[in-house]
């Protein structure tokens, strides 16, 4: 809202300011922010804080939860808050968060957010943190769009022309991934990820491992020497044959090997870094700057995974990417998500120096009934290139999102779940 106050000041203001405000009415905030600053006045006293009026949550396939904020000033921004398989106790978590949200100034982001994680005295955990996620995406989105500039540019600018990127092939229990490298090859990807291993117990079949060694194998045999390869142990491996796999899996050089074991075992990073001369990767199930300051102590590790959607969203994941920055550790932010997510990690990549490949869920197993441009108007903008994408261009996040396709499918929310594996003698399996 303008009042009469503001009215003067831009009446008052140099006519190239008053040219930017005719050309995009939006921008009349900005301008008196700037101008204001330029000289000397009260920014408070001249202009009425924009606030949140409302907060929606969306449930889409194929796992998916959209968040969306509402100001009084008409601008709206999009989050992605899901923890996969949780979706709706997210969107719970989320709903039970508007309090905090309506009435609130959205420029705010970082009380905001200090708000979500330290005043309900109970912090952390999955659920939560993946619900101020969204939220805090959906924050930043405004902000971008406030000051028609992309993301990035309001977290330091890009360090960056191009964010390189993977693909996925095979599945739960990949095969034919030979061939399925050599297509991704073909359409410009220089690097693939797939699950490394089905099933495996604490101690278990070395035929299991051979298999393993014979699927990347035919990748590298099809792709040749220098094409990237990663290979998710996805949790599923006890540090026991995990020492065992992962220094047979040396010979072929992988990218990095992901997850070798789950990090509330992180204290076995080291012992399996000292089997192989691999980068290990991990961190997609870690949600703060705090779980990640016990990994970066404990050492081992040389690429962290934070997930935009899960760690605190763009606010946290800058900082937990400074903090591994320093200690000398890459960042290739995890996202086998959607669109909004996907936006705020390239925004993030694009300003993170340590940032080296990013990964999207096109083509994933996952994603069935639907799929990460489907949501999308501004599929353009998403183009991959020679195994690289573009940095966002659009104002926020730099994604439009089709609303009309979410309030579609909003209709029937999705009730995606894991599946839940066993072992041959009966026992629970990790998936």
């Amino acid at each position: 809202m303008i009042n009469h106050e503001v009215i003067q000041v831009i009446q008052a203001a140099p006519p190239t300011l008053i040219r930017i405000v005719r050309i995009n009415p939006r921008l009349v905030r900005p301008v008196i922010y700037i101008y204001n600053f330029v000289k000397g006045n009260s920014i408070e006293r001249l202009v009425v804080a924009m606030k949140i009026v409302s907060v929606d949550t969306y449930l889409v396939r194929p796992r998916w939860g959209f968040v969306e904020l509402q100001t009084d000033d008409g601008l709206s921004g999009w989050g992605e808050a899901v923890l996969e398989g949780r979706a709706s106790t997210v969107r719970a978590c989320v709903e039970e968060m508007r309090g905090y949200l309506v009435g609130a100034d959205p420029m705010r982001i970082e009380d905001i957010w200090t708000t979500l994680y330290r005043a309900g005295f109970y912090r952390g955990g999955g659920v939560m943190m993946s619900a101020i996620s969204g939220i805090d995406q959906a924050l930043w989105d405004i902000k971008g769009k406030f000051f028609s500039a992309p993301v990035y540019q309001l977290i330091g600018g890009a360090c960056r022309d191009t964010v390189r990127i993977y693909s996925w092939i095979g599945g739960d229990r990949p095969s034919d991934v030979g061939a399925a490298a050599k297509e991704k090859m073909a359409e410009g990807f220089s690097a693939v990820k797939m699950n490394g291993t089905e099933e495996l117990q604490y101690i278990d079949s070395h035929e299991k491992i051979d298999a393993v060694l014979e699927r990347v194998a035919a990748i590298r045999e099809s792709c040749g020497k220098y094409f990237g390869i990663a290979i998710d142990f996805h949790g599923r491996v006890h540090r026991p044959m995990a020492k065992v796999l992962a220094k047979k899996l040396e010979e072929f050089d992988p990218m990095f090997i992901e997850e070798p074991v789950l990090c509330e075992n992180m204290e076995c990073f080291p012992e399996i870094a000292s089997c192989c001369n691999i980068p290990i990767a991990t961190g997609e199930r870690l949600f703060s700057r705090w779980d990640f300051k016990r990994l970066f102590q404990v050492g081992g590790v040389d690429i962290i995974q934070p997930d935009l959607s899960h760690a605190g969203g763009i606010t946290e994941v800058k900082k937990i990417a400074a903090m591994a920055e320093a200690y000398d550790i890459a960042l290739a932010p995890h996202c086998p998500l959607g669109p909004i997510a996907l936006a705020a990690c390239l925004n993030v990549d694009a300003s993170s120096y340590n940032a080296v490949i990013q990964e999207q869920s096109i083509g994933i197993h996952y994603n069935v009934g639907k799929s990460v441009l489907d949501y999308v108007q501004n599929r353009d903008d998403f183009a991959f290139v020679d195994g690289y994408v573009k940095l966002p261009k659009r104002p926020g996040l730099g994604v439009e999102v089709n609303k009309e396709l979410v309030l579609e499918e909003n209709e029937k929310p999705h009730e995606w779940k894991n599946p839940v594996w066993r072992h041959t003698d009966g026992s629970i399996a990790e998936w």
